[in-house]
């Protein structure tokens, strides 16, 4: 059986070439409701499939975004990735995921990969900041991009972002007015931005409570478990704290392991708090107190802006609240 075309469509419905394609390309002008819905049921009739490569040569769009993460293996991605996906489906596009590792390189690569496919437009998060390469690529290239979580610094950019600063004061300041004064941090890379911001927030939490927060206590992480759980497990041997603020939640992780493994009982003898609140931490013994991130709705306003931005619309940069979690991880330091 040959391909249906919209000649066949517009034969059967007994209308006009123009009609069926304006019908296929969601224009209402120049047709009566009637009209649209008598072309819209021999579609469903005859089963026909528009060619999506072809309405893209009319329309020049492609109906397709690109998304790319810097770790999909670290689960506060992947809560991101669906609020993205569910919403470019409900806005009728295709979502192609890519994930950069944390390279430069990877994240250069796909955007030109991206351009080839001639997305839409792209919604990503760099290891930090964008490469002048990436920039480059996406302004030469003319393609609409937002950024989320990473990427530059709040409002002067169309993205959604984190006020972490706010994050880790909440999580300074939670510890402080349990009584603890013996807290130690662990950050996540240096010369990440999100880290640096956490850092600062939770060093005006101790200082407004005057606790002392000496270098030796900011620890090193890179957010991930394995190596939170060795530098953890270091430091525990060595210095004595009632509490650790993990700069997110996968370090967490690794601080419970090491201080199980060494007997220290949480909350009881050590107190943490985490930052994220990815699914797992619920499956946590106990539950982990935590700092929320609402990275669904993160996902799906940043596809919203993104879509925005390929229509021509005002598409600003919108900085989301966290929200402090207390759960059973953390303790009175006078119950301790």
């Amino acid at each position: 059986m040959e391909k249906l075309t919209i000649k066949d469509i517009a034969r059967e419905a007994g209308v006009s070439i123009t009609t069926v394609s304006r019908v296929l390309n969601n224009k209402e002008d120049g047709m009566t409701q009637k009209t649209r819905e008598k072309v819209l049921k021999v579609m469903e009739e005859l089963n026909y499939q528009p060619n999506k490569l072809a309405r893209g040569l009319v329309t020049k769009r492609s109906n397709m975004l690109g998304l790319i993460v810097p770790n999909i293996t670290n689960p506060y991605f992947p809560e991101l990735c669906r609020g993205a996906e569910d919403e470019a489906n409900n806005r009728q596009y295709s979502l192609i995921i890519c994930n950069s590792d944390d390279q430069s390189g990877k994240e250069e690569n796909y955007i030109r990969l991206l351009k080839e496919q001639q997305v839409d437009g792209i919604l990503l998060s760099s290891k930090d900041r964008l490469s002048k390469t990436s920039k480059n690529q996406l302004q030469n290239g003319k393609i609409p991009y937002v950024l989320f979580d990473r990427g530059e610094d709040g409002t002067d950019y169309s993205g959604v972002f984190l006020d972490n600063e706010k994050g880790g004061y909440l999580a300074g300041k939670h510890l402080t007015d349990l009584g603890h004064f013996q807290i130690a941090c662990m950050t996540g890379p240096r010369e990440i931005q999100n880290s640096k911001q956490r850092l600062s927030g939770f060093q005006r939490a101790l200082k407004e409570a005057t606790v002392d927060l000496p270098a030796s206590s900011i620890l090193v992480g890179d957010f991930q478990m394995d190596t939170a759980y060795r530098v953890a497990k270091k430091f525990l041997r060595d210095n004595t704290v009632t509490a650790i603020f993990a700069s997110n939640d996968l370090m967490a992780c690794g601080i419970y392991q090491a201080a199980h493994e060494m007997g220290i009982q949480i909350p009881d003898q050590l107190s943490i708090v985490g930052f994220d609140d990815i699914p797992l931490v619920t499956a946590l013994i106990p539950k982990l107190t935590t700092v929320r991130q609402n990275t669904y709705e993160m996902g799906r306003k940043a596809i919203d802006l993104l879509i925005n931005k390929i229509e021509g619309e005002i598409s600003e940069g919108v900085i989301f609240e966290p929200t402090l979690i207390i759960r059973e991880s953390t303790k009175n330091y006078n119950e301790v």
